[in-house]
């Protein structure tokens, strides 16, 4: 797989009235055609001014931004206009006309681009049904659901033949269900059409359905990225931490500070269950073999893309010698360990 969009050293800083801030530090970040990858971060941390500068709706102050082989900062204006029509957009407030009705909506983007207007009709109703709104190309926006709108939106960004997609918070102002219903629509758009989605979330529970890669964004720095799967089992960054060992699905949530702080035992340890393992009694054939309790401090099961994830947090007895009879037991039963301290970065 060959990068879609690099990105290298970029930073972006804003002039205030108290000085100059810096929301972007020195990202380096590859997606690959084909990806759907989810950049995660609190409000502020500076995610959605880096997908901005996917397409150069913000420009950077300092990088580069390369997109489908092409620095953005040497297009002219025309070339980036032509550029940024490959790069559908959609948002969590859906940004439709709501004085036009779904069927012109969705035609918008062409007309504006000279397309001929019973072609963008045809276009138009194609899209529709490939969301599920065929029936309602004559309402209007005000008469749509959440899910709905965004369904609209999501035909609109599609209508230029885009090669990426950017989601910014697309699901955030929905509800569980139609959140999940919108996730699966995205996954058959990158499974059918081969674009490439990059979403933009502080829920880990959207990264978790849709992401394969993921990159964690805090105070205007990349602190993680790999796979969702890597991320979830070796978390290396404090954010990442909160999330997955804190057990918590949103970094904007007050319980995401609430994490290792409260475990007070001498010794803790992480175990990550494979699909295989995750419904094995594993922990009470080690105690009954071993002869040493354990404390379960944190328990919980997830599917990550598809694939069944447990883990869980122990406490340890003070023993050294029996710490280290428990840890082999467990690894000798393939498991992935890892320990738990108070230090999380």
């Amino acid at each position: 797989m060959s990068s879609i969009v690099s990105v290298s050293n970029l930073t972006k800083v804003f002039s205030t009235k108290d000085g100059d801030f810096e929301a972007l530090k020195g990202i380096d970040l590859d997606v690959e055609e084909g990806d759907i990858y989810g950049i995660i971060g609190m409000s502020g941390a500076g995610k959605s001014t880096l997908v901005r500068c996917f397409n150069f709706l913000e420009r950077p102050t300092g990088g580069h931004v390369v997109v489908e082989g092409r620095d953005l900062a040497e297009l002219s204006d025309k070339e980036l206009r032509e550029q940024r029509s490959r790069i559908g957009m959609i948002f969590q407030n859906f940004n439709l006309l709501m004085q036009k009705n779904v069927m012109d909506n969705v035609c918008f983007p062409l007309t504006t681009r000279g397309v001929k207007k019973s072609e963008a009709r045809k276009r138009a109703k194609e899209l529709l049904k490939t969301v599920g709104l065929e029936d309602k190309a004559k309402s209007y926006p005000a008469q749509l659901s959440g899910g709905q709108k965004q369904r609209v939106a999501i035909a609109r960004a599609l209508a230029t033949n885009p090669r990426i997609l950017l989601c910014d918070e697309a699901t955030s102002a929905l509800d569980p269900q139609t959140t999940a219903s919108i996730l699966e629509l995205l996954k058959r758009i990158n499974k059918e059409m081969g674009i490439t989605i990059i979403v933009i979330t502080h829920q880990m529970s959207v990264v978790r359905e849709i992401c394969n890669r993921v990159a964690i964004i805090e105070s205007g720095r990349l602190v993680e990225n790999g796979t969702v799967e890597r991320v979830f089992t070796h978390p290396k960054s404090r954010a990442a931490r909160k999330l997955i060992i804190g057990g918590v699905e949103e970094l904007d949530s007050p319980d995401a500070n609430r994490i290792i702080e409260e475990l007070h035992e001498e010794k803790k340890i992480r175990i990550v269950f494979s699909e295989n393992s995750s419904y094995e009694p594993v922990i009470s054939n080690m105690i009954m073999t071993i002869g040493s309790p354990v404390n379960i401090l944190r328990a919980d099961t997830k599917s990550v893309n598809g694939t069944a994830k447990g883990e869980m947090i122990l406490g340890l007895p003070s023993s050294v010698e029996a710490q280290d009879r428990i840890i082999d037991y467990l690894k000798e039963h393939n498991l992935e360990v890892e320990e738990v301290t108070g230090d999380v970065e």
